[in-house]
């Protein structure tokens, strides 16, 4: 205490008030400093109403609530989708490659009509998309582009189509070394003809690693799920415009005509050809009777039977969802396109095909709100499984580019 009171009475007087006011000041500082420093933080967590107000913040706010309305309903994960297909229109890139004489089997679509189209649309898309790339290096995946189409046009017999496949990529291994990276995980094959699942049946390594692109998906024939791409099966072009928002215009409760090619056919014709609420012809409906009478039949029924034929799909639920009629699969093992994408079952009836002896009570049983909703959600979906040239957003391409986009993300090298 002493020593303290010595060190004071050597200070100036005049001092004394000057350390006062230092002191303060620094004090004043650093309670400022402080408040300040929590004002902010707070500020940053609890934004205030005016900035939540900003044009920015409102713009992203009505943004959200259009994709929360574009992808509602019908899609497993609707922001899941909408964030990653921005990511691969941003990213994805596909080397083509360019071997292969166009003239033959390789290359060019046979044509972009008929119940094939599918086929002749991707290999003509692809080229014309921003995804294709002529730098290997900057590929995510490699497209084999030999079209089963072409090869049974052309007369290729079965044995000879998977020996044909097999020299193609068996000379792309020895020529490029993007092949041995993966052993082929890393490479897809486009085919909507119902051989072009055996064609590659040559080559055991295409169907155990490489992507398949199939318009016949079926569980039972060698299609993995979990690694190959079920392509729709599209009769382009089709003969009337699309349908839609017209339900008081579908009297008819269902529809089917067509060839006796599978067992399940041959028993929906059986059990219901007669009946007077279900539209059940074992044959074709004959163009002779009217012009466009099968195309105009879509139009005026709520739901259309779709069981298998010869292989398990067919381009019947495609007409039923462009003609705006809901599609009634009747097929087993039948991975419906886009499956891991669209919830079919928002606008769809997917039945067994046990259920066919039940087929009306189900239709009947379903409550007129149901349907409505199932017409609703079909014509959102309408734009998936069309085909353009040149491709469109969210059209039947960027969605096969989609799901490849979705696999590429498993492959490790």
């Amino acid at each position: 205490m002493s020593v303290g009171k010595q060190k004071q009475s050597k200070l100036p007087s005049s001092s004394s008030p000057m350390l006062c006011s230092l002191q303060g000041s620094l004090l004043t500082l650093a309670i400022l400093t402080l408040l300040s420093f929590i004002y902010f933080s707070l500020n940053s967590l609890h934004p205030s109403a005016s900035a939540s107000a900003s044009p920015t913040t409102y713009i992203s706010s009505s943004s959200s609530d259009a994709d929360n309305e574009q992808f509602s309903d019908i899609y497993h994960s609707p922001e899941v989708f909408r964030l990653n297909f921005a990511e691969m229109e941003a990213k994805f890139k596909v080397y083509i490659y360019p071997d292969g004489d166009p003239n033959t089997f390789y290359q060019t679509p046979r044509k972009l009509t008929g119940k094939y189209a599918s086929e002749g649309y991707f290999f003509q898309n692809i080229r014309e998309s921003h995804f294709r790339t002529d730098d290997p290096d900057q590929a995510h995946l490699f497209f084999i582009p030999i079209s089963s189409h072409k090869m049974r046009g052309k007369g290729a017999s079965y044995e000879n189509m998977t020996i044909i496949v097999r020299d193609y990529v068996e000379s792309l291994i020895s020529k490029y070394p993007y092949w041995n990276r993966t052993l082929g995980a890393d490479h897809f094959f486009v085919t909507c003809h119902d051989v072009g699942v055996r064609a590659t049946e040559g080559l055991p390594l295409l169907v155990k690693n490489s992507i398949r692109v199939v318009c016949s998906p079926s569980y039972d024939v060698g299609f993995i799920p979990h690694k190959d791409v079920a392509l729709p099966q599209v009769l382009q072009p089709f003969a009337l415009p699309a349908g839609g928002n017209d339900v008081e215009n579908r009297t008819t409760l269902g529809f089917w005509a067509g060839h006796r090619n599978s067992k399940i056919r041959v028993i929906l014709a059986r059990v219901w050809e007669n009946d007077t609420e279900l539209y059940i012809l074992n044959n074709r409906i004959n163009r002779a009777e009217g012009n466009l009478l099968y195309q105009r039949k879509f139009y005026e029924t709520k739901f259309c039977i779709c069981p298998g034929g010869s292989q398990v799909n067919s381009a019947r639920p495609t007409d039923s969802i462009h003609y705006g009629c809901i599609p009634v699969i009747l097929s087993n093992y039948y991975d419906l396109p886009f499956n891991d994408i669209l919830d079919w079952r928002k606008f769809a009836v997917i039945l067994r095909e046990k259920d066919v002896y039940q087929l009306k009570q189900i239709l009947k049983d379903i409550p007129y709100s149901e349907f409505l909703t199932l017409h609703k959600n079909l014509v959102k979906v309408q734009q998936h499984f069309q085909w353009n040239s040149p491709p469109v957003k969210y059209d039947a391409f960027h969605m096969v580019m989609y799901d490849l986009w979705l696999r590429h993300h498993v492959i490790k090298y």
